[in-house]
């Protein structure tokens, strides 16, 4: 990444001027006019570095993923938007043979524990729907994914996801959880962010792809005792406020299976 200068501000008799920098060192001008411009400066902004899986990650993603999603060695898993891999790492540990990411950041993908990219496309998400050779798979994963999207390209990609996953599949996806007093902390920590979620429009944006809920689930962070303390607080909160959330934790996760599997059992 490059360190950048002269801002390009202002207005002009009334009229908006483009917004952006010059990179140093070259001529071209980089604009941030739309959430997706933020992207050219992304792997600045993140400061990848090659993800360590150790036991609490493995707590974690078992407690996230694995559980609730009736997970075994023998699942294929296919992860969108991989970023520095430590999904796919966590996939390996546990002995998944079968599993599969798409990451169009190369500077993320550079970032991965070696070895895994090889189980990466590296490319753009549609590009990937698009390519021939995709084989289905029986879970699709994509953590802090959704909330980049538009809701319309939302249901746009939940509706590409029916062509690559096997029957009787599971959709899982973590986004920030703005039913939550505590969601905007990951929600407004990204400028590409498109679409704030509740559990109430995941079940909205799961309905108008063909989807329904299977589960919503909580992602606790921390040692247990702040844990027990923070289940404490809501517990008092929850006996206070007349409305509450489904789940209280900054992220939740839910869990989507095809609407076509009603009409299969």
């Amino acid at each position: 990444s490059r360190p950048m200068t002269r801002a390009g501000l202002g207005c002009s008799h009334g009229r908006a001027v483009r917004l952006g920098f010059w990179a140093n060192g070259d001529n071209e001008f980089m604009a941030f006019d739309k959430p997706e411009d933020f992207y050219q400066s992304y792997a600045a902004y993140k400061g990848y570095i090659t993800p360590v899986v150790k036991r609490k990650h493995v707590r974690w993603y078992d407690r996230e993923f694995w559980t609730p999603a009736r997970c075994t060695a023998d699942t294929s898993v296919l992860e969108l938007g991989s970023g520095t891999g430590e999904f796919l790492s966590y996939l390996k540990h546990k002995g998944i043979s079968r599993f599969q990411g798409v990451e169009q950041d190369k500077d993320a993908v550079a970032a991965m524990e070696s070895g895994l990219e090889s189980h990466v496309h590296v490319g753009d998400i549609w590009d990937f729907f698009d390519s021939a050779d995709v084989d289905a798979f029986d879970r699709i994963v994509m953590l802090d994914v959704l909330e980049h999207f538009s809701p319309g390209d939302g249901v746009r990609l939940l509706g590409r996801i029916k062509g690559v996953i096997a029957p009787g599949g599971l959709v899982v996806a973590r986004v920030p959880n703005m039913g939550s007093p505590w969601g905007g902390i990951h929600q407004f920590a990204d400028l590409t962010h498109k679409t704030a979620y509740t559990a109430k429009s995941l079940e909205q944006l799961g309905l108008a792809a063909g989807y329904k809920i299977l589960a919503f689930v909580a992602q606790r962070r921390g040692s247990p005792f702040r844990r027990c303390a923070e289940d404490t607080m809501h517990w008092l909160l929850s006996k206070f406020l007349t409305v509450t959330p489904v789940i209280w934790t900054a992220n939740i996760i839910v869990i989507w299976e095809s609407l076509a599997s009603d009409q299969t059992d």
